[in-house]
């Protein structure tokens, strides 16, 4: 129920902004070309909040958010004194009526514009290209866990997401590949050819690094216990806090490492 509400706020919320800026471009156009702007008005129905400015325009908030409106001056509605006629949207050019008309959807393009850019500029969170998960080809290809993935190719992988697109039409064509690899963040760096002609006849592009046997190393959870429960296996042995540093002998470092040696214990 809350990430409905949630979706639905965020719903009201993006429809306001793009009404806000449609609006707001036919308002900023008119008041250039010197039209008198009676009303401003974001969403329609009962307003919720309102107020005049010492423009004498009335700027409104209204109920349903799903659209708004700029009511200007205009002889053709109402009958106005003579000495505001020069402020009348029907009084103004053809020019000038287009421009006021075409600003609304000039502005919503801006801000597409304004908001790619900036998602541009800033980015979007990734994983780095360090592999977490080794099976397959890419384990007999001599791929490790902990590699940083430098380069598909001659192509730079500076994100995870690199790796994935970079492989994407080599896997579709069956080519081998070369990969350049970094042990960790200070080893030597070193080429392994991924032989992509190993793979199926059909293959899903969405599922290409599950075919090759390539996962990222998620976000790192130390092996500590968090808690026990009572009836359980590890209750009596294991208590809140203590940390794994090894299973069968073989050392544990993080969280995700526990669960594939559990299973080959049977």
């Amino acid at each position: 129920m809350s990430e409905l509400l949630g979706s639905i706020w965020w719903l009201v919320v993006a429809l306001g902004l793009l009404v806000t800026f449609h609006e707001f471009g036919h308002f900023w156009v008119a008041r250039r070309c010197g039209v008198k702007v009676l009303r401003f008005s974001v969403g329609f129905g009962r307003a919720l909040w309102k107020r005049t400015g010492r423009d004498g325009t009335e700027y409104v908030i209204a109920m349903l958010p799903l659209g708004g409106y700029v009511k200007m001056l205009d002889e053709r509605e109402q009958d106005i004194p003579p000495e505001l006629a020069d402020q009348a949207f029907n009084r103004k050019s053809v020019w000038q009526r287009i421009a006021i008309v075409a600003a609304g959807p000039a502005a919503n393009l801006l801000l597409c514009v304004g908001l790619l850019w900036a998602m541009f500029v800033i980015g979007r969170p990734d994983y780095a290209p360090v592999v977490g998960e080794v099976q397959g080809i890419a384990a007999e290809a001599g791929l490790e866990r902990g590699d940083t993935v430098l380069a598909v190719g001659e192509r730079a992988t500076p994100t995870w997401s690199e790796v994935h697109m970079a492989l994407i039409p080599a896997a579709l064509d069956r080519a081998d590949v070369p990969l350049t690899l970094q042990a960790g963040e200070s080893g030597t760096p070193r080429s392994v050819s991924l032989p992509l002609s190993r793979l199926p006849s059909e293959i899903d592009e969405r599922r290409v690094l599950d075919e090759i046997g390539l996962a990222p190393r998620h976000m790192s959870v130390p092996p500590v216990v968090g808690r026990v429960e009572p009836g359980s296996a590890a209750w009596g042995v294991l208590a809140e806090g203590d940390r794994i540093t090894a299973i069968d002998a073989t050392a544990v470092d993080e969280w995700s490492d526990i669960g594939p040696l559990v299973q080959a214990l049977g």
